[in-house]
């Protein structure tokens, strides 16, 4: 394509300046690349607006594709371009019906690689339909050819290592052993392939474990951990020191923890890498926190969050100051639901500054620090340097001690809004929890806004599930929850009831269920509770005014999902049981 035909267009609907239009001309010219080449390299412009305008210009019709959609593509119109011509031509095949072959092409212009789609279906008997692909949905169908399992296998087979090995501690070495020189191309390709298998199958943690003989790999893909696949042990310090490299970790410490992160770019998104080590008697476990941005940076409709609930949320942040808490266990997506909060706050005349541990997404706009307790930087030290950098929003990570606490009810009484976490079993226990934390009674009414609790529960899948009759047993626990709701509530649900399972299928991977949802409790300061405060705040008292309130908890909220067939009941039933 001409470097300048596609700059101009691109100058015109103004995803790129002027300034970087003759950059690009001149470096082209200079360098003998496609312009192309350089603007999606560096990513200069969005990939799915750059193919819009690059389809004007083919007069092409263009098509992207959900992750969901790739994987629902048929094995048999997979396999009806050889792998190899699509590696080569970057091309790729998306439907077949009845005698037409619907191909995506990142590059429609290659001559040669239409005249290759035209013999392949002059051969096969069919016609073509052509759409312009992105390089991200191309790079994503090509996996499909050579999944993880396989890129791994040809890895170590270039490594020549023989089976049997045991990690060190547990096989004998020899005293004088001739240096060796293993090739770092396929271990490079190992953790290359390991992260992007991570980002493609959705997990938010990924586990590198010695084992006596072998190197487990799991991944942990919507709250459960399995197992991925297994290295030979021989690979374990070559990968783990690979790891280190990336991460600007010592690669010669390895008997204390360490920690570090990487950023890099797969599928078209920059994905962040938060990597942790970990001494073992066999050697370093590696723990790696997978922070996609289009995963964990959600809008607050995305949440779970419905009726009552999101409007009390939606009020309480409206509100020049004050304290919204999330409360809930480790890994129940407090933070997630803080960094929604956040976005909403976010705008041009605020001032929005956070405190973390550690940052997991950045964003534009919002002042955010990491704390660094190693060196005295922690939640409480941070927090007096905050308030002196005139914040009208502050996010604290975790409230985990007194001073921190106090610090943060100050904050809340002097004019700004505070966002923060609590580990307590349910919206319920924040009062009392603060109390334990010898914050005064009489400041709470004045700072509390908002006391919110959360779970999550897997999602389940949209394309297969289906209702079923629920068991005598479960009929029995929705009406009892149903009849308890609060007064108000509309119930469109009756007897016999039906909830939904997954039955598995190509877009979920035959596991029913697809990425997770939380379940809320919320409840709000009112001049009831303020009361129940300043005499006698029990929780049995504070569950009384949020249930005049008309808080749904965190099982009706569960149940209410799992009659709309959102989750599974069983999750609700094992997620809730505390609360």
């Amino acid at each position: 394509m001409d470097n300048k035909i596609l700059l101009d267009n691109l100058l015109k609907q103004a995803l790129i300046s002027p300034e970087l239009h003759a950059q690009i001309l001149n470096e082209a010219a200079r360098g003998r690349r496609p312009a192309e080449e350089i603007i999606l390299s560096r990513h200069l412009v969005d990939e799915a607006k750059f193919v819009a305008t690059k389809s004007q210009i083919l007069k092409i019709p263009y098509r992207t594709l959900k992750p969901e959609e790739i994987q629902a593509i048929p094995a048999n119109v997979i396999q009806s371009i050889p792998e190899e011509t699509v590696e080569t031509y970057r091309v790729a095949p998306l439907e077949l019906k009845e005698k037409l072959l619907v191909v995506g092409m990142v590059n429609p212009e290659d001559l040669r690689a239409q005249e290759a789609l035209r013999f392949l279906a002059k051969r096969n008997g069919l016609n073509l339909g052509v759409y312009l692909i992105t390089a991200t949905d191309w790079n994503l169908i090509r996996r499909r050819y050579s999944p993880y399992e396989s890129e791994i296998e040809r890895a170590i087979k270039s490594l020549d290592i023989k089976p049997g090995g045991e990690a060190s501690p547990f096989r004998p070495v020899a005293l004088e052993e001739e240096g060796m020189v293993s090739e770092e191309a396929p271990i490079i390709k190992i953790v290359a392939s390991t992260m992007e298998e991570a980002v493609q199958a959705g997990a938010s943690d990924v586990h590198i474990e010695p084992q006596k003989t072998k190197v487990r790999v799991r991944f942990r893909v919507d709250g459960l951990l399995q197992e991925i696949t297994s290295f030979p042990i021989e690979l374990h310090q070559p990968i783990v020191s690979r790891i280190k490299i990336i991460s600007n970790l010592k690669i010669d410490v390895t008997r204390i923890p360490q920690d570090g992160r990487f950023r890099t770019i797969i599928f078209g998104k920059d994905i962040d890498f938060r990597v942790s080590t970990f001494p073992t008697p066999i050697g370093e476990k590696v723990a790696i926190r997978v922070l996609d941005p289009t995963v964990g940076l959600k809008g607050i409709d995305e949440l779970g969050l419905i009726g009552r609930t999101a409007e009390m949320v939606r009020e309480a942040i409206k509100r020049p100051f004050g304290m919204v808490l999330v409360s809930g266990p480790t890994g129940s997506g407090k933070t997630t639901t803080l960094y929604s909060l956040m976005q909403i706050l976010n705008k041009i005349d605020v001032n929005v500054m956070s405190l973390e541990d550690p940052v997991e997404y950045v964003i534009e706009g919002v002042n955010q620090s990491q704390v660094r307790p190693e060196i005295g930087y922690n939640f409480a030290s941070g927090l007096r340097q905050i308030v002196r950098q005139d914040p009208d929003v502050i996010l604290v990570g975790e409230i985990r001690d007194n001073e921190t606490a106090e610090l943060a009810v100050h904050a809340a009484l002097t004019g700004q809004i505070v966002l923060s976490t609590l580990h307590t079993n349910n919206a319920i226990g924040v009062i009392p929890r603060l109390i334990d934390m010898r914050i005064e009674p009489f400041l709470l009414p004045s700072a509390l806004n908002l006391m919110v609790s959360q779970r999550l529960v897997r999602r389940l899948c949209d394309k297969c599930k289906g209702p079923v009759t629920a068991s005598p047993e479960v009929q029995e626990i929705i009406a009892s929850e149903l009849k308890n709701l609060p007064s108000g509530t509309e119930i469109k649900y009756k007897p016999p009831y039906e909830i939904y399972r997954g039955k598995g299928c190509d877009v979920c991977k035959k596991k029913g269920v697809v990425g997770r949802i939380a379940l809320f409790e919320a409840f709000i300061m009112t001049r009831e509770l303020e009361g129940v405060i300043n005499t006698n705040p029990t929780e049995s008292k504070i569950y009384d005014e949020a249930k005049r309130q008309g808080m749904i908890t965190l099982r009706q909220d569960g149940i209410l999902k799992a009659l709309q067939g959102i989750v599974g009941f069983e999750d609700v039933l094992r997620e809730t049981a505390e609360s």
